[in-house]
């Protein structure tokens, strides 16, 4: 799965859910847990399962973050959204695999009783406590429903004592956190999506320089709050055009190579082997899929 921009719209908003379907975003999640009032939950989930279907058509996957299982909430967001138009949810304040785990079970109860595919339903855990970080690997491995890993800094950092909105510069104080959900997630077999950008949404230079910081630490998407952030992270998490230049290069050149009976060539200057190759060619497929998503995504909206 595509999940380069997941934009975070807010479950309570009609304005903000209608305008959902048309924005280029590869994964919409509707929110019903910080952007959503207490007072206000009940009616958000109705606005949310009526637009799921609608949204799904415009080109985007679409997943809920639901409340976290402490709440007691849980279950009736599951009751409200759980249909064939639904990607997935995302798992606030994951901290054992013990929790994705009853999250799988009550997501297969009710995909039993209403008559969906069992395990349709994909799941994002969210690393946002030390926690859940001690437990990442854990967590990422705890469901066969786990496509990815998010990140949340703000609880993350909040439950350290910190502030999210004053880091410095260089991010320095996440990058062992950063790392480490990266880690897990790729040893879990899944992707790992960084956290949404804390500086101010007129900054899209900080945004830009912030996914590709979390792009060279190996996370595959990044958590978004405005739709102006949309095409920067989209950007910045697809191969560019130089990217699929050097790739489709090194993979003809390997070719010849191979004919020959050798495992290794000088390749504009740097030497390459077959893992080089192999690479090449998944960053060539990953760019077919990403063009091909994005000429549909255009098409319907």
């Amino acid at each position: 799965m595509v999940l380069r921009s997941l934009i975070f719209v807010p479950g309570s908003s009609p304005k903000m859910i209608t305008r959902a379907a048309t924005l280029p975003a590869d994964a919409t999640v509707f929110d019903l847990e910080d952007a959503v009032a207490y007072p206000e939950k009940a009616a958000a989930r109705l606005l949310v399962r009526d637009a799921l279907r609608p949204t799904r058509a415009g080109g985007s996957s679409v997943f809920v973050r639901i409340n976290a299982l402490a709440t007691g909430l849980t279950e009736a967001d599951l009751d409200a959204i759980v249909c064939p138009e639904l990607d997935g949810v995302l798992m606030p304040k994951a901290d054992t695999p013990d929790e994705v785990a009853l999250l799988d079970g009550m997501l297969s109860r009710l995909e039993q009783e209403r008559g969906m595919t069992p395990g349709s339903v994909q799941v994002i855990p969210l690393i946002e406590t030390a926690m859940g970080l001690v437990n990442a690997y854990e967590i990422a491995g705890a469901s066969k429903r786990n496509v990815a890993v998010g990140f949340g800094a703000g609880d993350f950092m909040r439950d350290l004592s910190l502030n999210a909105s004053f880091m410095t510069a260089d991010q320095s104080e996440l990058l062992y956190t950063r790392s480490r959900i990266v880690v897990c997630a790729r040893a879990a077999g899944i992707q790992a999506i960084d956290t949404v950008y804390f500086g101010l949404l007129k900054d899209l230079d900080g945004l830009e320089k912030e996914a590709r910081a979390a792009l060279r630490l190996g996370f595959k998407g990044k958590a978004l709050i405005h739709p102006s952030q949309i095409d920067i992270v989209n950007r910045v998490f697809s191969p560019s055009e130089e990217d699929v230049r050097y790739a489709r290069a090194l993979v003809a050149a390997f070719a010849e190579v191979e004919k020959q009976g050798l495992g290794a060539v000088t390749f504009e200057g740097r030497m390459v082997d077959v893992m080089s190759r192999i690479q090449a060619q998944e960053l060539l497929d990953f760019a077919t899929i990403v063009a091909e998503r994005d000429k549909r995504k255009a098409g319907r909206c």
